[in-house]
C-alpha cells in the first residue's frame, strides 16, 4: 500500500499559449518535507496553488491521502497554506488571527480557546494572544501565520516562500523552527522557495524545476554532490565546468577529459560513454586544492589531477576565500579555500600548482 501523502501525475498548467508546469510527477510519502526550487518564473508556485486548489490544472490529476482532489474547491482539501506576506488581519489580535478559521468551521467556543492556546504553545508564543500584529516582529508574525495553519489541523502544510520577508539571521532561526516544528507536528509539507541554501537546509527532498519542468529530484547532499545537467551544476552553488572531448584510459589507466585551449584532466570511470565524444564536466571549487608546491608523481598515479596556475582575482567571502584563476592553456576557473587568519591568502598574479581529485570530476548530461 502506498504511503504517499501528496500524488501530483502528469500535471500540466497553460496561461494562454504559455506552458508554465509541463508532465509533472511527484510523490511526496507522510511526513515528508519537499521543496520546490527554482528561479522565478520556473513554475514552483504555480505548482502548489494547483495543490492547494487556488489554480485549477490545464491535464493531470492531484490525489491527498489517496483521495482524487483535482476537482475540489480550496476548503475541501484538507490543506494549510502559509503565505509570503502572512496574510494576518489587522484589526484582529493574535487570539482572533489563529481563531478565525476555527470559527468558520464552528467549532465550539470552548475547544477554540484550547486549540488556540496549544497552537501559541507549539510556536512558542505563549502569552500573546492580546497583541495586535503591528505590535509584533517580523518573525513573531511569521509565527502566528504558522500557529493559524497549525490550529486548523490539515492534512498537508503549503509554504509559499515564507521567510523571504525577514532580514537573513531571522530567516536562520526561522528555517530551523519550521523545520522542527513540521517534524513535531508530522505533517507532510510542501515548501516553496527560490533560495538553494534554504531548500538544502530545510528539506528531505529537493525538487529543482526549470521552465516549468523537474530538472532533477533528489535528497539535498545528492542535489548538491552529484548534479545532473549543467543547469543543475550551475543554479545549485557554483561549479566549474570544462567543456572537451573525452578520451578513454589505456591498461588501466584512467579516462581524461581535453579541453579546445589543451587542458588535460584525469575524470575517471564515467561509465559508457566512448572515446571522441564532446563531454560537460563540473568540478565543485570546493573540490580543488591551491599548493605552492610542484607536482607530486606519487599524487598523479593516485588519480589526482595536477595543473599550473595563475591567481587573478583574490576575494573574501565570509568563512571563504575565492579565487579566480588561469590555467597555463587560457582555461579559467574558480577555487574556495576555507580562511584561517594564519594562512597565507594569495594575491593578483601568484603562479602556483591546483590539485584537485578525479572523483570530484562531475560528468553533466547534454
Amino acid at each position: 500500500m502506498s504511503r504517499a501523502d501528496i500524488e501530483l501525475k502528469l500535471v500540466n498548467k497553460r496561461f494562454g499559449k504559455i506552458e508554465a508546469v509541463k508532465d509533472f510527477n511527484l510523490s511526496v510519502e507522510r511526513g515528508e518535507l519537499v521543496c520546490l526550487l527554482g528561479p522565478s518564473g520556473c513554475g514552483k508556485t504555480t505548482t502548489l496553488r494547483m495543490i492547494a486548489g487556488f489554480e485549477a490544472p490545464t491535464k493531470g490529476r492531484i490525489i491527498i491521502q489517496g483521495e482524487d482532489v483535482t476537482d475540489l474547491t480550496p476548503n475541501k482539501r484538507g490543506t494549510g497554506m502559509v503565505f509570503q506576506n502572512y496574510a494576518l488581519f489587522p484589526h484582529m489580535t493574535v487570539f482572533k488571527n489563529i481563531a478565525y478559521g476555527l470559527k468558520n468551521k464552528k467549532v465550539p467556543r470552548g475547544q477554540i480557546e484550547t486549540r488556540v492556546k496549544n497552537a501559541l504553545e507549539t510556536v512558542d508564543m505563549p502569552a500573546m494572544e492580546g497583541r495586535y500584529p503591528r505590535e509584533l516582529s517580523g518573525g513573531q508574525q511569521q509565527r502566528v501565520a504558522l500557529a493559524r495553519v497549525l490550529v486548523i489541523e490539515p492534512k498537508i502544510l503549503l509554504f509559499d516562500e515564507p521567510l523571504s520577508n525577514l532580514d537573513a539571521k531571522l530567516r536562520l532561526q526561522m528555517r530551523g523552527e519550521i523545520r522542527n516544528l513540521q517534524k513535531k507536528a508530522g505533517i507532510t509539507s510542501i515548501f516553496v522557495t527560490h533560495d538553494q541554501e534554504e531548500a538544502l537546509t530545510i528539506a528531505d527532498r529537493v525538487v529543482v524545476m526549470n521552465q516549468g519542468r523537474i530538472e532533477q529530484i533528489g535528497s539535498p547532499s545528492e542535489i548538491y554532490d552529484a548534479p545532473q545537467t549543467q543547469f543543475m551544476a550551475d543554479f545549485i552553488g557554483i561549479s566549474n565546468i570544462f567543456e572537451g572531448t573525452f578520451e578513454k584510459g589505456q591498461e588501466g589507466r584512467p579516462s581524461h577529459l581535453r579541453t579546445s585551449l589543451g587542458l588535460e584532466m584525469l575524470i575517471g570511470d564515467i561509465g559508457r560513454t566512448s572515446p571522441s565524444k564532446t563531454l560537460r564536466i563540473a568540478v565543485r571549487p570546493e573540490n580543488m586544492m591551491i599548493s605552492l608546491q610542484p607536482p607530486d608523481e606519487q599524487e598523479i598515479n593516485r588519480g589526482y589531477n595536477v595543473a599550473a596556475i595563475v591567481v587573478e582575482n583574490t576575494q573574501r567571502l565570509g568563512p571563504v576565500t575565492q579565487y579566480s584563476v588561469r590555467f597555463e592553456t587560457g582555461d579559467k576557473g574558480i577555487v574556495h579555500s576555507q580562511y584561517r587568519s594564519m594562512d597565507r591568502t594569495f594575491k593578483e598574479g601568484d603562479k602556483l600548482w591546483l590539485r584537485w581529485p578525479c572523483e570530484a570530476c562531475l560528468c553533466l548530461k547534454e
